[in-house]
């Protein structure tokens, strides 16, 4: 692969050492899904095994038919009966810190007490009605209970349903009544940059608008009076208190397993809803084959277990690995932004998972903390979330890993449950800014606008042309709504949404949504290359990109940028960003404007929300679902 980065020898044995080996597996994972999954199925535990691997096609595919399992029981009880329940299995620490940085609170499970704690909460939430399949809305704050809740909804067999502690009530309440939850998890409150933040009060008043909820348990985190409801409301401690520890609940492969719910541009959230044996497959052997995360290893990824990475990446995958995971109370710039490098000094993670998102900040906070701190636990570095320039990729590489640490830069999103184009790290060479090549068993394709496949080296809409394990199973309630949204423009194809190009080695180049990519003069231009090229330049360190209807040449380029701290907005600055863009990526590429701005609008996935900016770029103001909004002083007034 010819401007690539060898990738370094593994520190230990792998089952893919080299690029030859991946080509020989994943070829096979496609000719002959069934025996290349029956034997890795075989790591897990059954209650019964499918009677097939994969059955049906398109959004009818059902992934291990006819097998029963418990994911809990994979994720937990396994590695106790197995010799492993004394290794860590959880760390976390809260936000608060002493005069000598270290936190006022840290708590360590082994596989033992967290499968100990999870068994008392399910018996819990048994007590309260809660059986298999029945939905249970989760809205914690990051406090080890958040996973805890999880891990018991798995154990019953129940479908949970995390919402961000930040949303308001009523993006609280359309998740309840969508998921038709009857029950909800949430605490008193939380803390966040060194504040409690209120909870109870934000599920009262969703709880007040339905008639649904009828019981909510409440966990103690900050002391702060709340209202009670009795008969509804109920204490954790003392429903622990209470409870008889629940055994693990066999369920059918292709139950459903959890909801998470997604904000489009317009309407009311869609619901997508993961199965429990494909998802919980594709979670272990990305976590194994994407992060090299095994028995007795700790990974930290950054991302809240509210969102889809930190479901995964976070939670399942770790643990279904019987790998220890770190999990960080607040936001990592508070106190300040070395937290990051106390945390991996401290907790020793093999694996840093982060977003361009939180490496561009670290980037901005220079690394003077980060040069005395002892990073030499870390082996493997990723990314997600959206796509890592060239710029950002080095500095990860260079200053976090010290030049010697692979940079596992993956592509997925909520519909895929689990990675789904990255290198592997000790086998793929990597190229800086690319997702390069496919999971096994997934199969990416490129479609032009009129939905036709493109062969060869090739730029259009990404789409995979046939079922992977980690697939959704649908948007909970509306199978046509999922079918005309991902099924129907390219025949036998899921689309994503996403636009690519395919070089000449086959390596996938994410470019951004769909509708992130700029037409000028009849070019597509992804607004990726442009925001990478505006980031070149010295004063930038964020952008974003996006499109401005124009008579001439259909559309005009509009660059929002933030500078880094001590960079001031010029002309100078502007005419650098202009010169800059048309040397990387071309004249066609020359911006009409360059905008100037303190934030951008992000959502709490660390995704820049462009569909906002060029709202308001073209008509002043914002509309639509803006609930998973990061910080509404991102928008410009």
């Amino acid at each position: 692969m010819n401007g690539a980065v060898a990738p370094p020898p593994p520190p230990r044995p792998v089952e893919v050492p080299d690029l030859a080996a991946y080509r020989l597996l994943h070829a096979r994972s496609l000719a002959d899904p069934e025996g290349f999954w029956r034997e890795r199925i075989a790591r897990f535990r059954w209650n019964r095994p499918p009677d097939r691997v994969l059955e049906g096609d398109g959004p009818a595919a059902r992934w291990f038919p006819g097998g029963r399992l418990n994911v809990s029981e994979n994720a937990l009880d396994r590695w106790v009966d197995d010799g492993h329940g004394n290794a860590a299995a959880l760390l976390w620490e809260s936000e608060a810190v002493d005069a000598w940085r270290r936190p006022e609170e840290v708590r360590r499970f082994t596989f033992r007490e967290l499968r100990d704690a999870v068994a008392l909460l399910a018996g819990a939430l048994r007590a309260l009605g809660v059986e298999a399949g029945d939905r249970v809305t989760i809205c914690l704050p990051i406090v080890p209970e958040l996973p805890i809740a999880m891990l018991a909804c798995a154990r019953l067999g129940a479908v949970h349903n995390v919402v961000f502690a930040g949303f308001p009530a009523q993006a609280l309440l359309d998740r309840i009544e969508d998921s038709q939850s009857r029950v909800v998890i949430t605490a008193d409150g939380g803390f966040r940059n060194g504040k409690p933040f209120p909870l109870k009060s934000v599920v009262d008043t969703a709880a007040r608008r339905t008639p649904l909820v009828q019981r909510v348990l409440v966990l103690r985190r900050t002391g702060e009076p709340v209202a009670w409801t009795p008969g509804r409301d109920h204490w954790w401690h003392e429903a622990i208190d209470a409870a008889t520890p629940a055994a693990p609940v066999p369920v059918a492969s292709d139950a459903t397993h959890f909801l998470m719910y997604t904000s489009g541009s317009t309407g009311k959230p869609k619901g997508i809803a993961h199965g429990t044996a494909g998802y919980m497959v594709q979670a272990a052997l990305t976590a194994l084959h994407a992060f090299d995360l095994r028995p007795g290893d700790v990974g930290w990824c950054t991302a809240d277990p509210a969102w889809i990475t930190g479901h995964t990446y976070t939670v399942y995958g770790p643990l279904l690995s019987g790998a220890a995971t770190v999990i960080c109370e607040g936001p990592l710039g508070f106190p300040d932004w070395d937290r990051a490098w106390d945390v991996v000094e401290r907790h020793r993670p093999s694996v840093l998972h982060s977003t361009p998102t939180l490496i561009r900040a670290w980037i901005r906070q220079g690394d003077a903390g980060l040069r005395v701190r002892d990073l030499s636990s870390l082996r493997l570095l990723a990314s997600v979330g959206e796509p890592i320039n060239p710029t950002v990729w080095r500095w990860f590489r260079e200053v976090v890993g010290g030049g010697r640490l692979p940079v596992v830069d993956t592509w997925w999103q909520t519909e895929a449950g689990a990675a789904m184009i990255f290198p592997f790290p000790y086998a793929t060479p990597a190229r800086p800014g690319s997702a390069t090549l496919p999971f096994f068993g997934v199969e990416a394709g490129i479609a032009d606008a009129e939905g036709r496949l493109l062969e060869g080296e090739a730029a259009g809409q990404l789409v995979i042309r046939r079922p992977w394990p980690g697939m959704l199973q649908g948007i909970w309630g509306d199978p046509r709504r999922c079918h005309d949204t991902y099924w129907s423009s390219v025949p036998g194809a899921f689309v994503t949404g996403d636009a690519a190009r395919r070089d000449g080695d086959g390596c996938i180049w994410l470019l951004g949504r769909t509708d992130d990519v700029i037409k000028v003069n009849g070019h597509r231009i992804g607004t990726a290359e442009i925001e990478g090229a505006a980031v070149a330049h010295p004063a930038v360190s964020e952008s974003a990109v996006v499109g401005l209807p124009d008579e001439r040449s259909g559309e005009a380029i509009l660059v929002f940028a933030v500078l880094h701290p001590g960079q001031e907005a010029s002309a100078e600055v502007e005419r650098g960003i202009v010169r800059s863009v048309e040397e990387k990526v071309g004249r066609l590429a020359r911006p009409r404007e360059v905008r100037f701005l303190p934030a951008l609008p992000k959502n709490r996935s660390g995704k820049i929300l462009r569909r906002l900016l060029r709202e308001w770029a073209i008509t002043g103001r914002v509309s639509g679902d803006v609930t998973t909004l990061d910080d509404s002083s991102a928008l410009p007034a």
